[in-house]
Parts: structure tokens; C-alpha cells; sequence
């Protein structure tokens, strides 16, 4: 067990090092790891039997069509209309324009399911707007970046689909409930945060012209908004499945894209269904190489070794709850949401139901985790987003998303430490 772990984790260390795309080194590091313990036949059938098998999974065919349904929200001019909602509703408070961009990627996340995309989308407007009214690049762009990332707790979204598979059959519909308070959680805080700064930098409310008036402002919305009430209703009541309601969420927003908001042309279709089966490719390329190391390390007992060793490093819960996030936390630097979510929870999961959590808790505080990776250097994937479309360097940001970084994380030890954050909705809906 101990040379099958050195190798494994040597050689994909050793690959992330020189920048090999994070699938390739995970195939290559379980594939290296496998001809060294094993013949070569069985390495290579087994490999390609795991790649194959990790895929094959009815739930993961919801992913496809939410990621299709977020590039169709970003370009059919949805985002608009919730940031006029979202001004409506806070935009006359000092600095609201600030509340306006956390209270809108919070929006546009629980609708389109994607952080990159809630970044994408929100940002270009958002992040132009604040600087006119007196922000700072940077600090806008951090604003952005930290919340697009409650778009990964607020569902619909996909990687609690992948943590559902990796969990071993969590309920998908529990899971996408027990986001919902997380995710308004980490949005109160955020909010509070840009708050201190609005303070400190005197910024004052926006004038009443460039607020779109109230009953206009509700009707652009409330159809992108009936989006969550029909996905996430018709789940709960059992009217179809997480899958079933990946394909009406493209319906959905291809008939709002098309033909209520007419932002989007037949023509405009074919550019973004190319982009979804690219980001489909990945996610599932990710998927299958992330099962076939999770394969490997079960067959060499890696999870059951590291979780005794952790239950023998304290007796006190709190103290092993705090070592997983802190290692969580580390993860979440240098490697992307789905492959850690795939690895590490078989790893961790078991751990965690020792202590006593359940895995909807465990499950709701990892993505809380990993989210926070999202936007922090070397991988973070919204935050070279973010930096990309706002035109600014990593360095220009570091300073600026500090006090937010700690908005999340208070979030973090929160949740941690109050179950039932977690647990209150679906218990509530008799999901768990």
C-alpha cells in the first residue's frame, strides 16, 4: 500500500508541476501506478474498464444539459434582467451596486448551475458599472469572482450531481436542497463585506435614474426566476428526475433566449451548443480519469489507511473536522472541483460519518470548501475568469478578495459546525 501510494501521488504530483491538464495527469499517474504493481494486460484493460465505467451513469446525463442550459442563460439575456431586479431591490442602499453584483451571481448561479459562467455573465456588466461608480477594478472583480461561487451550493448545480456518484448515492434532490441556506449564508456575508468597504470608501447609493423602475424590473425577471421554482419543485415532487430536469432547463431557457427575451437567434446556436460539448468533454474526461484513481486507491486500501490515521491523530471531533478542511482547503488551490470531489470523498466521506456527520452535511461542506479554491491562485478557474474579462493581474486582486476569502470561510466554520444548516430544508421536506 505504501509504494502504490508514493508512486500514485508522486508521479501526479511531479505532473501537475509541469502544468500536464489535470485528466491527463490523473490518467497517467493511476496508469504509471498500475503497471508497477501490476501486469501489464490487466493495468491496461482495467484503466480503460474504470475510465469507461465512470461515465456510465444515468445521473451524469443531467450534467450535459445544464451546462447547455448556462450558456444558453449567459448569452439569451437573462443576466440583465436579474441585475435590474437585483438594483431594484438593493440598488438605492450606499454602495448597493456592490450588494447589486453578489445579489446577481447568487441569482444567475442558482439559475444557470455555473460559476464560470454566473463570472461571465455577470461580470462583463457588473464589473464596467462599479468602476463608474467610483470602485475599484480589483476590488470589483473580486466582488465577482466570490460570488459566482455560490452558484456551485445554490442548485442546480453539478458538481452536487458528481458528489451524489462519488458519495455512493446520496439523494440528488436532497442535496440540491440542502445548498439553499449555505448558499444565502455565504451571500449574507459576502454582502456584509462589501459593506465595510462601501463604508470605509464613503460610496454613496445609486440615483433613481439609473434604477429601472419596480414592475418592469419584476416582469424582466420572474420568468428567468420560475426557472428554479420548475426545475427544483418539479424534483421535489417527484414530477420527473435531475436528468429529465437538465433537458427542460434547456428547453426552458432556449424558449425565454428565443422567444420572450429575443436576445438569442437560431444562427447564435450553433457556436454555444459547441461550447457545451467541448465543456462536456472535459467534465466527463475529468469524471472517468477521477473514478479510475478512486478505483485504485479503494483496491489498495490508500482511504482506510489515511482515515485511521486521521481518527488517531485526536479523539476530540472538532480537531479532525478542522485538519479535513484545512486539507480540503489546500486541494481547492491546485486542483479543479470534480476530480478533488471524485478522489477525495471516498477518502474523507468515511472519516466524517465516524465523527458522526452524515453525508449530506459532509457533502454540502466540501463543495462550500472546494468553492473556495475556485477563486484563489495557482488553479483557480473563476478567478482567471474574472481577472481576464476585468482586464486586471492576479496580483492587482490578492489584496481587495482578502476580506472576502473571510466572509467564505466564516461561512465555512459555520456550516461546519451547525449541521443543521445543511440538514433544516430537506428534513423539513421529508428528503432525509
Amino acid at each position: 500500500m505504501q509504494m502504490t501510494s508514493a508512486i500514485l501521488f508522486g508521479v501526479f504530483a511531479v505532473l501537475l508541476l509541469i502544468n500536464l491538464p489535470i485528466a491527463l495527469a490523473i490518467i497517467f499517474a493511476t496508469l504509471v501506478t498500475m503497471l508497477a504493481t501490476i501486469d501489464t494486460l490487466p493495468a491496461l484493460t482495467t484503466i480503460a474498464q474504470r475510465l469507461t465505467a465512470g461515465i456510465d451513469s444515468f445521473a451524469l446525463l443531467a450534467i450535459p444539459f445544464f451546462i447547455l442550459s448556462g450558456y444558453l442563460m449567459g448569452q439569451g439575456g437573462i443576466a440583465a434582467r436579474l441585475i435590474s431586479f437585483a438594483k431594484v431591490l438593493v440598488g438605492r442602499l450606499p454602495g448597493g451596486l456592490a450588494f447589486v453584483n453578489v445579489i446577481s451571481c447568487a441569482l444567475f448561479g442558482s439559475i444557470s448551475g455555473s460559476s464560470v459562467a454566473a463570472t461571465s455573465a455577470i461580470g462583463g456588466f457588473m464589473i464596467p458599472a462599479m468602476k463608474k461608480e467610483g470602485y475599484d477594478k480589483p476590488f470589483s472583480t473580486a466582488v465577482t469572482v466570490t460570488a459566482a461561487t455560490t452558484g456551485m451550493l445554490i442548485p442546480p448545480s453539478n458538481i452536487l450531481i458528481v458528489y451524489s456518484l462519488a458519495s455512493g448515492g446520496v439523494s440528488i434532490a436532497a442535496l440540491f436542497i440542502a445548498g439553499y441556506l449555505p448558499g444565502i449564508l455565504v451571500t449574507l456575508l459576502l454582502i456584509a463585506a462589501c459593506a465595510i468597504y462601501v463604508k470605509r470608501k464613503n460610496i454613496q447609493p445609486l440615483s433613481s435614474e439609473a434604477i429601472e423602475p419596480f414592475w418592469p424590473a419584476l416582469f424582466g425577471a420572474v420568468p428567468s426566476l420560475l426557472l428554479i421554482v420548475l426545475i427544483i419543485g418539479g424534483i421535489i415532487a417527484g414530477f420527473f428526475t435531475p436528468t429529465e430536469a437538465g433537458a427542460i432547463a434547456v428547453l426552458y431557457s432556449l424558449a425565454l433566449s428565443l422567444v420572450f427575451y429575443r436576445q438569442l437567434k437560431v444562427k447564435d446556436l450553433y457556436p454555444l451548443l459547441l461550447k457545451s460539448v467541448n465543456t462536456t468533454a472535459i467534465v466527463m474526461l475529468l469524471i472517468g480519469a477521477s473514478s479510475a484513481m478512486s478505483w485504485l486507491m479503494s483496491y489498495a486500501f490508500i482511504p482506510q489507511s489515511i482515515s485511521e490515521t486521521l481518527l488517531s491523530l485526536s479523539e476530540n471531533p472538532l480537531v479532525i473536522l478542522l485538519i479535513i478542511n484545512i486539507t480540503l482547503l489546500l486541494i481547492g488551490t491546485f486542483m479543479d472541483m470534480t476530480p478533488a470531489v471524485l478522489i477525495f470523498t471516498p477518502i474523507l466521506l468515511p472519516v466524517a460519518e465516524s465523527l458522526g456527520l452524515s453525508p449530506l452535511h459532509f457533502g454540502i461542506m466540501m463543495i462550500l470548501n472546494l468553492s473556495i479554491g475556485l477563486c484563489t491562485p495557482p488553479v483557480g478557474s473563476v478567478l482567471f475568469v474574472g481577472c481576464s474579462i476585468a482586464k486586471v493581474g492576479i496580483s492587482q486582486i490578492i489584496r481587495p478578495i482578502l476580506p472576502l476569502y473571510a466572509a467564505m470561510v466564516a461561512a465555512l466554520v459555520l456550516v461546519t459546525s451547525f449541521p443543521s444548516i445543511s440538514e433544516y430544508l430537506p428534513k423539513l421536506l421529508g428528503l432525509i
